[in-house]
């Protein structure tokens, strides 16, 4: 993202966040573990990986709604299983980049309410098997299946959104003199 559409998003988001001056930021201890992090490099390689499994999932549901003969349910449910299998990895590796950089392993106040929506995102996830398992029909466990994609979009944007004002806080750092 260029310097330009990475500042307008900036400033809408700043404009509609009242929380812009009080959410935690990076200290410049945590700025240089981060970008030394392994688990740094993990999540870049492996959150555009569960991008593009999102959208496959989201093609094949969206497709057997449309039209059942193109794919089987079967296939929906393959779909949310490996959308499923992915959030939880980079759950989990998330969880080892928070301990190492925030010595908390989850629920730290630096990133308390990216991991709230992931919690509530990986119930929605979840509990598409717990319903299938209980016999809920197709179309109960379409919705359900877009549910969890609709969780997963929003706790991107959670995501998108901090590494949008972190990247600005690490400006501002740069700029200070502090890092």
């Amino acid at each position: 993202m260029n310097d330009s559409a990475e500042g307008f998003f900036l400033k809408v988001f700043l404009t509609a966040s009242q929380d812009y001056q009080t959410m935690p930021r990076y200290t410049p201890e945590q700025l240089m573990k981060r970008n030394a992090s392994v688990w740094t490099d993990i999540q870049l390689i492996l959150a555009p990986i569960q991008f593009f499994v999102f959208l496959a999932g989201v093609i094949v549901t969206f497709l057997y709604v449309q039209n059942d003969q193109i794919f089987s349910f079967y296939w929906v449910s393959v779909a949310i299983l490996f959308k499923t299998l992915f959030f939880g990895l980079l759950l989990v590796t998330g969880a080892y980049f928070e301990k190492e950089i925030f010595d908390k392993w989850i629920y730290g106040k630096e990133f308390l309410w990216e991991d709230v929506g992931s919690t509530v995102a990986a119930f929605f996830h979840l509990l598409y098997f717990v319903m299938a398992y209980m016999g809920y029909p197709e179309d109960v466990l379409i919705w359900e299946a877009f549910l969890a994609y609709f969780t997963y979009v929003v706790n991107a944007l959670q995501y998108l959104v901090r590494i949008l004002l972190e990247k600005h806080n690490e400006r501002r750092l740069r700029a200070s003199g502090l890092i």
